[in-house]
């Protein structure tokens, strides 16, 4: 299967409710590389690859998040493979 990233902004109630942590989890499951972080103006950022039907589960999961998150909306675009090993999220 081909290998993918993508790379967007999840908004709503998304920081301070275990969002960042939580996506690292899932991403980690789903043997994903890349990151996540807060931005200032209250969004998550995202940027994530690896094969192709691993990163359209984790794009649909974004789109609720963890529980206590209030996902409003999801931007996501294709972006260029980095070779990144491994998920974190950055402060």
């Amino acid at each position: 299967m081909a290998r993918i990233c993508k790379h967007g902004y999840v908004s709503g109630g998304v920081q301070g409710v275990g969002f960042r942590r939580a996506t690292a989890k899932h991403a980690e499951r789903l043997d994903l590389g890349g990151w996540v972080r807060n931005v200032v103006d209250g969004r998550v950022e995202v940027l994530f690859e690896g094969d192709e039907a691993a990163v359209a589960e984790l794009a649909s999961w974004l789109e609720q998040g963890p529980e206590a998150a209030d996902v409003t909306q999801l931007e996501l675009q294709n972006h260029a493979l980095q070779g990144i090993a491994g998920f974190i999220v950055r402060r």
